[in-house]
């Protein structure tokens, strides 16, 4: 099968960009050509060990893995409790035998875009967008060397997950975003709106525990304890709650899964009311050039069966 994504993925783990990870180990279409980790759902020194760890436990110690930024580019960092202490509370946590490598993971981003040719490279963000924003103030000729940024954060109609105005990805690190989103590169936002219709229920999890294999079903048992931790914490009355980061990646398997338009986002920078939230364009009212591909809607049941199917690969 022909490689159709030359894919550098940037992540937080983080329960589901675990199984954003595993979907895209289990994925041919992906030449993975590393792993970078950025402070987000825990601290970088934490997100680090977590992708090596992940990357050991499904046999893809080839994958090299690059620490990133320790803090947001001009603010505080500040965690996301829903993941623990680790980030992966719930997983059958050990100490990777994979190194770390010891080049920072914007430089490996650089290194890897300027010895490749123009717009061969997709860059996957499952978490804030720290990482990339400072390869892009650091090297702005790079940016030629994009495919796409596929990103999960930001929402218009579901409001946010970490205040009212703003997803964790965005507020993390407002200003990182807002350098990604004028970067003039080609922008996938994959939206909280279009992946809260990807639930991941008793069913679903049930499927994933049937096949019997190991990382299926650790998948499985990590998710039903992240949807536990988050259903206390917002008070969710359905059967599972939504697995945000794979969502990148089913986008870059079948972007039929889903529904988007090109439009203007901006991003709040300055009100501490509103801080980190994504103002969408979403009906073209004002003279703003179109900047992203904002991706609104899912279908749950079809992204559902593509985790199932790619991940009891594994």
């Amino acid at each position: 099968m022909e490689l159709r994504h030359r894919l550098i993925i940037d992540c937080d783990p983080g329960h589901d960009d675990a199984v954003a990870l595993m979907l895209a180990f289990a994925s041919p279409e992906f030449d993975i050509l590393g792993i970078t980790t950025t402070t987000g759902n825990v601290s970088v020194e934490l997100t680090q060990k977590n992708a090596r760890m992940l990357c050991e436990f499904a046999g893809r110690s080839d994958i090299a893995v690059y620490a990133g930024s320790e803090r947001p580019l001009r603010r505080f960092s500040h965690y996301a409790s829903v993941h623990g202490k680790s980030g992966l509370d719930g997983f059958p946590s050990f100490e990777p035998s994979l190194p770390a490598e010891q080049k920072p993971a914007v430089d490996f981003i650089i290194d890897t875009l300027l010895a490749d040719e123009d717009g061969a490279i997709t860059i996957a963000c499952l978490g804030p967008l720290t990482n990339l924003a400072a390869v892009l103030l650091k090297a702005p000729e790079v940016g030629a060397k994009i495919r796409q940024i596929v990103l999960m954060g930001g929402a218009r109609s579901t409001g946010g997950n970490v205040t009212p105005a703003a997803t964790f990805n965005i507020h993390f690190d407002p200003e990182a975003a807002q350098v990604v989103f004028s970067s003039g590169r080609p922008v996938v936002a994959i939206s909280l709106d279009a992946c809260s219709r990807v639930l991941c229920g008793r069913k679903w999890l049930d499927v994933l525990r049937g096949s019997g294999r190991r990382i299926a079903m650790t998948m499985a048992d990590l998710i039903a304890h992240y949807d536990a931790v988050r259903a206390r914490k917002f008070g969710f009355t359905t059967d599972g709650a939504s697995v945000n980061d794979p969502c990148v990646i089913a986008y870059l398997l079948d972007p039929t899964l889903f529904q988007a338009r090109h439009v203007n986002v901006e991003i709040e920078v300055q009100s501490a009311l509103t801080l980190g939230m994504t103002v969408v364009d979403f009906w073209g009212v004002t003279d703003r050039r179109p900047n992203a591909t904002w991706v609104y809607e899912a279908d749950g049941d079809r992204v559902l069966d593509v985790l199932t199917s790619r991940i009891n690969r594994l």
